[in-house]
């Protein structure tokens, strides 16, 4: 059936005639009925239970649906006079059968641990349903149908027996229910469950090996994303803690997919959707769940720019201009379209649901969850310190990339078990794989502030991710080590200790130079954020950032970045090598005219700079550019706040040099007249 018709049990009608049942005309739509009953009622007969959970429930209904079957057989055999009440009464049951079918459906595609927590109320609805059917098999006619003895029988022995349903559900099933959410109690209570326990559980589950249950967490978590039931998620995102535990340490670290080599921050195990540039927090990299507007116009994460503002930070961090202000706030539209594409890819949003208010934030503090992820931080790395084979560190590696993927905690627990120095001979393994996991695995540790301090402190860490920047098998091994100097360099002091070191430069601006559009994107990104302290700009010059910024502007994936860079290295002491660059001024002036509008904001605030710090030197060169009056005044009505007083600043650059050589030239022929008039005696 393509459709469903629901209808609440109390709306069934009882079928009784007022008179005795007469023969009628038989309605041709009967057959058409008959039909889909049947078809409906083979359907049902074949479904088998999803998992060893409500077995016998599904068994009994299979074996209802054969004998219903066999009725409607006999039914479509008979080609004589059929009764209204009968035609009515097996339309009611069509509608049962059509619910059966929905909540068999429904059953098959939950997560089994939500299956387990819901186990009572799904079998209320078996019940429910098989009630209905009881009453209306009492009320159908069977005396008037033309029927044989043996599935008249058959259908009154059905018919008692779905009288006789209870809603009890398998004792074996409540009590595996039962022993999973004291399982959860004892893990809030940082009691390690006794693996012997949890493998009879799992095998009850069916949860037989990494795969299985690798699908369990993805369906708990695209539940828990789409809010399925409220009063449950507190205990569903604990099971995902403790589904992933018990998958590391029953089964072994599962074997990293072929999407695992497509870079950072998966979120779809099967589609592995690329997220949004725009949905991506510049600071953490990470999906933006709660994002702010700052003063500049840039859009962060709250949690983010939060943590930069706090650390005594007054610039913005991709722009380099200075705050105004630190007021956040809220960017509901960009809200609005992350949460949208989450529930568009089956991502888990615990950020806020628009059509839903403000989000149940304490269900995401999920003691039982917590404890799970540090009982699994801790049981990977120990694997990791057993000298494993390349393949099996693979594995291990890949657990903790994708654990260390989302949420501090996760982060702080990897970091804290040990898992940086562990990770920083695998960046020059000769396996690709294995070196791109422990880089996106170092990475994705990065983004936690006390994590930082780690990593800078771990011995050759910053020479291990120079070596991947140089030496890294793949394009997306590059561009993750630039993204975790990008990270690292978010605090000042390490910032200017990395400046500080002349190859990881050199590296960074060969990746500029060679590397595809998105590996210079993160390259650049970490040279403007090292660009953000002074000392650092005089090493930068040196290593030809210049020529590198000029030539990336003409690329459209990455002119925003590549502007960015200018602007800040005019901004602290890189005006004078800028201008010795051949064509700056113009290739500034060609972003202002066709670049996006931050390119075109950074454009003319680097303009500006170089004018007033490099003089008539860059003005003159300025005002010879064709149709510079009209770029100016177009930025200066349709760009951002920003972009519009940096355009009326370069315009009144521009009008007063104009204005001074005017009057030098006024000057200059005065002067020459004067020379020209002959002497007049006295």
């Amino acid at each position: 059936m393509a459709e469903f018709f629901f209808s609440s049990p109390s709306s069934f009608p009882l079928l009784l005639p007022s008179a005795p049942s007469t023969p009628a005309a038989s309605d041709p739509c009967d057959g058409e009925l008959l039909r889909s009953l049947l078809r409906l009622s083979r359907e049902i007969s074949l479904c088998e239970a999803p998992c060893p959970l409500l077995r016998r429930r599904f068994s009994s209904l299979a074996r209802k649906s054969k004998i219903l079957s066999l009725l409607f057989e006999e039914l479509l055999r008979d080609t004589g006079c059929f009764p209204r009440s009968a035609s009515l009464c097996l339309r009611e049951i069509l509608v049962v059968l059509q619910r059966f079918k929905a909540l068999v459906g429904d059953c098959s595609t939950r997560s089994r641990m939500r299956l387990l927590l819901q186990i009572n109320s799904v079998g209320n609805e078996f019940q429910e349903l098989t009630l209905d059917l009881s009453t209306l098999l009492d009320i159908l006619p069977l005396s008037d149908l033309r029927l044989s003895d043996d599935v008249r029988e058959l259908v009154d022995l059905l018919g008692i027996q779905c009288g006789r349903s209870t809603s009890a559900v398998d004792p074996a099933d409540d009590a595996l229910r039962r022993e999973i959410l004291s399982m959860i109690r004892e893990i809030e209570q940082e009691v390690v469950p006794d693996l012997i326990r949890l493998a009879a559980i799992f095998e009850k589950l069916g949860l037989n090996g990494t795969r299985s249950c690798r699908n369990e967490i993805d369906l708990l978590e695209g539940e828990i994303g789409d809010r399925v039931s409220e009063k449950l998620t507190p205990a569903m995102i604990a099971l995902v803690g403790v589904v992933r535990y018990a998958k590391c340490v029953l089964f072994g670290a599962s074997t990293p997919r072929s999407d695992s080599s497509a870079g950072k921050f998966t979120f779809s195990p099967e589609s592995d959707p690329v997220v949004p540039p725009d949905f991506r927090c510049p600071i953490s990299l990470e999906l933006m769940r709660d994002p702010v507007v700052v003063a500049s116009g840039q859009t962060y994460d709250r949690d983010s720019i939060t943590r930069w503002i706090s650390a005594g930070h007054a610039t913005c961090p991709k722009s380099g201009q200075a705050l105004i202000h630190t007021d956040l706030v809220p960017n509901k539209a960009l809200r609005n379209l992350i949460f949208a594409w989450c529930r568009e890819h089956s991502i888990p949003f615990d950020g806020f649901d628009p059509n839903k208010g403000d989000p149940a934030a304490a269900a995401f503090a999920n003691k039982a969850a917590l404890e799970a992820a540090r009982m699994t931080a801790t049981f990977l790395v120990k694997e990791l310190t057993s000298t494993p084979s390349i393949e099996t560190a693979n594995r291990v590696v890949h657990e903790l990339r994708q654990l260390a993927k989302t949420g501090s905690d996760n982060r702080a627990f990897v970091a804290e078990a040990g898992a940086v120095p562990l990770l920083l001979p695998f960046l020059s393994s000769d396996d690709p794989g294995l070196q791109l996991n422990a880089i996106t695995a170092l990475l994705n540790l990065s983004i936690l502030e006390a994590n930082k301090k780690r990593i800078m402190h771990a011995d050759g860490c910053i020479d291990a991710v120079i070596h991947v920047l140089s030496d890294g098998a793949t394009w997306a091994a590059k561009e993750n080590a630039a993204a975790t100097l990008l990270s690292l360099s978010s605090i000042h002091a390490y910032r200017r200790r990395l400046g500080r070191n002349p190859r990881l430069i050199t590296e960074l601006l060969d990746l500029v130079r060679k590397g595809p559009a998105s590996t210079k994107k993160d390259a650049l990104a970490a040279i403007l954020s090292l660009a953000g302290d002074r000392e650092n700009i005089a090493r930068l010059v040196e290593g030809g950032v210049v020529e590198s910024a000029l030539e990336a502007v003409s690329s459209i994936e990455i002119a925003d970045e590549a502007v960015a860079v200018l602007a800040a290295l005019a901004k602290r002491g890189g005006a004078a090598a800028m201008i010795e660059a051949k064509g700056s001024i113009s290739k500034l002036v060609g972003i202002m005219r066709r670049g996006s509008d931050c390119s075109r904001e950074n454009a003319a605030a680097a303009l500006v700079l170089l004018c007033r710090r490099t003089g008539a030197v860059s003005v003159s060169e300025l005002a010879r550019m064709p149709g510079i009056e009209w770029v100016i005044w177009e930025l200066t009505g349709s760009g951002t706040v920003r972009a519009r007083r940096k355009a009326a600043a370069l315009g009144r650059i521009y009008r007063r040099w104009l204005a001074a050589v005017e009057e030098t030239d006024r000057m200059v022929r005065f002067a020459a007249a004067s020379i020209s008039q002959p002497t007049t005696a006295a």
